[in-house]
């Protein structure tokens, strides 16, 4: 195949996208048309392109191009496929690559709210949710527990960064989800959640909540879940302006979970079971 080309220059402008180049740089915010991001193993990369992301570019370890990529590979058509050694592989990126495949591909343009929002019954809200790694976990929560999309305020890290994608397996692939960058969220965005049809609970820690299992709260028709940052959670406005404020009881003289981990119980209890 001729578009395979085995790594022999470490400066080939080319192999920028996997080496060199920030996350800010492949999110391209000035020009967010041409942003970039990287899908990483078979699985994630077979699932990205599923969901119709169009690939620019393959970093493959050798063995792959006829072993475990062998499809992708295919898929794939005539982009570049750069390959080379593990070891190589890894000091080229800086760090082990997950199962040895690495794609490059070109963003697709958000989804607004309302599209997003227009037959579902079960939202998860991210408010300021800044670490890839916990909007990763919970994304593939969302997938796997009955929500139907989510939705992330602009200051929450971006689901298609390397770490997210990786962490949640593919599931941004899956389930849809958008980032609210004209939505004010503080002082507009639970009327707009209302607007749409959704009551809103608001996960945190204050005396003034119901129990996870309240009757009226799981049997809402349509339910935004709002899941805040990590340490200083929701906004005081989120909570006081929500419909219901729920805590999750804990045991053991613990006082809180991960935000990944108590989106899991609570996805798991309110999700769209029906």
């Amino acid at each position: 195949m001729s578009n395979i080309i085995k790594i022999d220059d470490f400066s080939d402008s080319r192999l920028d996208v996997y080496a060199r180049l920030s996350e800010a740089q492949l999110l391209n915010r000035d020009n967010p048309e041409d942003g970039i991001f990287i899908a990483e193993s078979p699985k994630v990369v077979e699932r990205a392109l599923n969901a119709g992301y169009e690939p620019i570019s393959l970093l493959l370890e050798e063995k792959h191009v006829d072993g475990e990529a062998k499809e992708i590979v295919k898929r794939c058509g005539d982009i570049p496929i750069f390959t080379a050694e593990f070891n190589t592989l890894t000091q080229l990126t800086g760090f082990q690559l997950t199962r040895g495949v690495l794609c490059a591909m070109h963003r697709k343009a958000l989804p607004g709210v309302e599209e997003i929002c227009e037959n579902a019954r079960r939202i998860a809200v991210l408010e300021n949710v800044m670490n890839p790694t916990n909007v990763g976990a919970i994304i593939r929560s969302a997938a796997a527990l009955n929500m139907d999309a989510v939705l992330l305020t602009k200051e929450c890290s971006n689901p298609l960064y390397r770490r997210a994608i990786r962490v949640s397996m593919g599931t941004v692939f899956q389930i849809p989800w958008t980032i609210m960058f004209d939505v004010d969220w503080q002082n507009d965005g639970i009327d707009i959640m209302h607007r749409l049809g959704f009551k809103t609970a608001s996960f945190a820690l204050t005396d003034a909540s119901v129990s996870i299992k309240n009757e009226s709260l799981c049997n809402e028709e349509k339910l935004a879940v709002i899941l805040g940052t990590e340490g200083d959670g929701l906004a005081q406005s989120t909570i006081e302006n929500s419909d219901y404020t729920v805590k999750i009881p804990m045991s053991h003289g613990v006082d809180s979970l991960n935000v990944a981990a108590a989106a899991a119980v609570a996805f798991w209890q309110l999700g769209d079971n029906k």
